[in-house]
């Protein structure tokens, strides 16, 4: 069963104007890999202070360069 509360103050640090730069969004105590975006229709968005989303954007570029060498 989810906890509204926790969901409810993750939905506010994704809308506050502070936790972002530009278009990307940067906040270390917002656990979430991926966050919406300020409008959410606009869709999704990486939070750039969590370090797994570098992990995750590193392993889809390398595997994009690994199939450029085998076809």
């Amino acid at each position: 069963m989810k906890r509204k509360g926790k969901n409810e103050s993750y939905d506010l640090m994704s809308k506050n104007p502070n936790n972002w730069r530009g278009i990307f969004y940067v906040n270390r105590k917002d656990p979430r890999i991926i966050v919406p975006k300020i409008n959410p229709s606009l869709g999704w968005t990486l939070n750039f202070g969590n370090v797994y989303a570098y992990i995750g954007l590193m392993a889809i570029i390398l595997i994009l360069v690994a199939f450029q060498f085998f076809i």
